[in-house]
């Protein structure tokens, strides 16, 4: 099995996050560097490191004696977490099946989130949650390439959004960055309850597409075709009748996910073949915007 190329993405925050690790990412929390935001006297910040000597004479000559410190707001690192459904569709792709194309992503969120000092996480689900796959946070440089191990060596069974809610349970009411790496062919219905347990966290969704499964076959004949996910098998004519309503009906998906996303203030990244470095960081750029 070939290794897809590893590139690095850039990712920033639209908002300013609460962690208190030093990192890369607008904080919210003051200290002595970073974004300047006001000065206060000495007394209440005693840190004469950051004493303003230009701005305490000027309230000297207000006959103001005080002296003024600079308080600055601190950059942080935010926590990582990718969430991978594994379930039997995502085991389908050629030349490469889905499931690598997510390995290829985790390598890059890897190199790019060691970069900025972020810790990387994974979770898995198919049905249910799998606890066997999951990796604790972790800052080291090759944290990606052990996630994209760990998805390309793994076996999954159906899948359902009960598994995405158990698999995010322990991420409800926290400040993260989430990547939802998914075909999302099972029924929606639960999707939202999942995006509202993950209402204070920005959540990427991606949405892992094989060019094979929304492009009908070229040739016309009989072919045999099997579910990934339930393993039943039916027989399809492939006729100049049917393309128009195979691509109609990925495009009605497409746009019943992306509404759902967007009811949520939620914006799908499309991963449909060869994971481009450069799109994620056009989409972290537009989400700031």
């Amino acid at each position: 099995m070939a290794t897809l190329p590893i590139d690095d993405f850039h990712y920033r925050l639209p908002t300013r996050v609460g962690g208190q690790r030093p990192g890369a990412h607008p904080g919210i929390g003051l200290g002595s560097g970073g974004e300047f935001v006001a000065h206060t006297s000495l007394f209440r910040r005693p840190d004469p490191r950051r004493l303003d000597l230009r701005a305490s004479l000027r309230r000297v000559a207000r006959l103001d004696d005080d002296w003024l410190v600079r308080v600055h707001r601190q950059r942080a690192s935010v926590p990582v977490h990718l969430v991978v459904d594994v379930s039997a569709s995502m085991h389908f792709g050629a030349p490469h099946r889905k499931l690598e194309q997510v390995a290829a992503f985790a390598r890059c969120l890897g190199r790019s989130a060691h970069r900025l000092g972020d810790r990387v996480a994974l979770a898995a689900f198919d049905a249910h949650e799998r606890v066997d796959l999951q990796l604790p946070p972790s800052r080291g440089r090759g944290v990606g390439e052990l996630i994209a191990q760990t998805l390309c060596s793994c076996r999954g069974g159906a899948g359902s959004v009960q598994g995405l809610l158990e698999a995010t349970e322990r991420l409800a009411g926290r400040d993260a960055l989430i990547f939802i790496a998914s075909d999302f062919h099972w029924p929606l219905a639960g999707l939202a309850a999942a995006l509202e347990r993950l209402g204070h966290a920005f959540v990427v969704p991606i949405v892992v597409w094989d060019p094979q499964e929304i492009e009908p076959p070229l040739a016309n004949g009989i072919v045999a075709a099997r579910d990934a996910e339930s393993a039943g098998e039916r027989t399809l004519w492939i006729r100049p009748a049917l393309r128009p309503r195979w691509r109609q009906a990925v495009a009605e998906r497409r746009v019943e996910l992306q509404h759902l996303l967007a009811a949520h203030s939620r914006r799908a990244f499309m991963l449909e073949g060869a994971f481009d470095a450069e799109a994620m960081s056009r989409y972290f750029i537009e989400a700031g915007a």
